[in-house]
């Protein structure tokens, strides 16, 4: 008598591929921004991990004309644009702010050598555009001041790391000129300034940090970042100028 065949043992099911994270648009980062800063003011640790997430945020900027915004200086980490010499041409800049030595950073110097800073301006506001309120209700007097930077984006350089991509002080610049001997326009709903790139990690592994100066005032948090590009774009989405790491 022949021995029965024997089975052969069921074929092992490969586990389906896990999907990447999607990648965080402004309005994803602000809230993870938010609750880290609502984290913080109860003093908890924010829950889950945003290390290694890529991003791609924009934001408007020269929404109320060719100046810089109220209260801008020099590396202060905004995007603004300005009309040149006899309003022939149109000057787009932004110079990163030197975070290397901020009170933000505190604890992790002997990680990075530099940091770089880009603030989010508006963060109340999810939507990329310029805002849409044209009244002002509550003002009762002058212009009453913007509120202070309260998010932002430390682009950081570890120590004996590449220095591509590092500014040193240096603004990015780009210049409109118009067509011919004409002048350009003004633009309709100012520019964009595109950041893209992944989060980093603090010390403590984490990519978002939050401190404040008293319990009453709403928390400054930044984000540890490697940044891959960083463009100027019309409000149409038209790319006016860009720059990469190691471009």
């Amino acid at each position: 008598m022949t021995a029965p065949p024997i089975a052969p043992p069921p074929a092992e099911t490969a586990e389906p591929p896990v999907p990447p994270a999607p990648t965080l648009n402004r309005a994803g980062l602000l809230q993870a921004m938010d609750a880290a800063a609502s984290a913080y003011a109860a003093g908890q640790t924010a829950g889950g991990s945003l290390t290694g997430r890529r991003f791609v945020v924009r934001q408007a900027f020269g929404c109320a004309g060719g100046s810089p915004p109220v209260g801008a200086a020099p590396g202060d980490g905004l995007a603004a644009w300005s009309w040149g010499p006899r309003r022939k041409s149109l000057r787009l800049t932004l110079t990163p702010g030197d975070w290397t030595d901020s009170p933000l950073l505190a604890g992790s110097a002997d990680r990075w050598e530099a940091a770089e800073g880009f603030w989010i301006s508006r963060p109340w506001l999810r939507a990329d555009g310029c805002p849409g309120v044209e009244g002002h209700p509550l003002a009762s007097g002058p212009v009453a001041a913007p509120s202070p930077q309260s998010v932002g984006l430390a682009a950081v350089f570890e120590e004996d790391g590449s220095r591509l991509g590092r500014r040193n002080g240096r603004a990015y610049e780009f210049t409109v000129r118009g067509e011919g001997d004409q002048a350009p326009a003004a633009p309709v709903g100012g520019y964009r300034l595109v950041l893209e790139g992944r989060l980093a990690a603090f010390a403590d592994g984490r990519a978002l940090r939050c401190r404040s100066a008293s319990s009453d005032q709403r928390p400054v948090c930044i984000g540890a970042v490697h940044l891959d590009r960083v463009a100027f774009e019309t409000a149409d989405g038209r790319i006016l100028s860009e720059w990469r790491v190691g471009g």
